[in-house]
């Protein structure tokens, strides 16, 4: 992956994981003699006590000397191994680093580099041609909803005047209609009763002389 995005590996990257794994054989070769002065350093404490049983004490002792020494030699291997994880911890971290350091100047030169083709001058031509463009085609839009043939000699003002009296003369129609009457309310008449016939009013002077009037018009 690493190779892939930021190429091939560095002299000192390859350095570094030779000697990573060149610590781990170490400290696989340190365990392994550990895990064999651990085996030895038992054999002997059974060897003193098969001597004890059989009162050979000078024989015990040199067996729990010699245990003694497998646990010195264990004690330093151990110690050994402490510092070799210290080293790889160390040079891990180291490497990390590098990695780390060689992706940033990396990412910075491919951000430059791409500064370097986008000039300001070009940013600007361009959204000018696109502005240009952007108001050709407005230009286009209106050009092409502008009427054309027999609807372009239209007056405007005429028709809105022809309009104005369209509706002042619905406007007159309305006012002149008669108004419409509303309809008497029913009484409500209780159940067992005949409702009574109103009496005509008598006409009066006016109105008996505006009948005779109409009746000669009639002949």
């Amino acid at each position: 992956m690493f190779t892939r995005i930021f190429g091939k590996p560095t002299k000192q990257e390859t350095n570094a994981l030779a000697t990573l794994d060149k610590l781990n054989e170490t400290l696989e070769m340190l365990e392994k003699k550990e895990n064999v002065l651990l085996k030895k350093a038992a054999a002997e404490v059974e060897k003193a006590k098969e001597f004890t049983r059989a009162k050979n004490k000078r024989a015990a002792i040199q067996c729990l000397k010699r245990k003694r020494l497998y646990e010195q030699q264990v004690e330093q291997l151990g110690n050994f191994q402490l510092r070799i994880h210290d080293q790889m911890i160390m040079l891990e971290g180291a490497k990390a680093t590098t990695e780390t350091v060689d992706a940033l100047r990396t990412g910075a030169a491919a951000m430059k580099a791409m500064q370097k083709a986008t000039n300001i001058d070009d940013v600007d031509k361009t959204m000018d041609e696109i502005n240009e463009q952007t108001e050709n085609m407005k230009q286009i839009q209106e050009a092409l909803s502008a009427p054309i043939g027999a609807a372009a000699d239209f007056d405007e003002d005429e028709l809105e005047a022809e309009l104005e009296e369209l509706e002042g003369a619905e406007l007159e129609e309305q006012l002149l209609q008669p108004a419409t009457i509303a309809p008497a309310a029913q009484v409500h008449v209780p159940a067992g009763r005949q409702p009574t016939r109103p009496i005509p009013a008598k006409p009066t002077p006016e109105e008996d002389e505006l009948a005779a009037l109409q009746a000669e018009m009639a002949l």
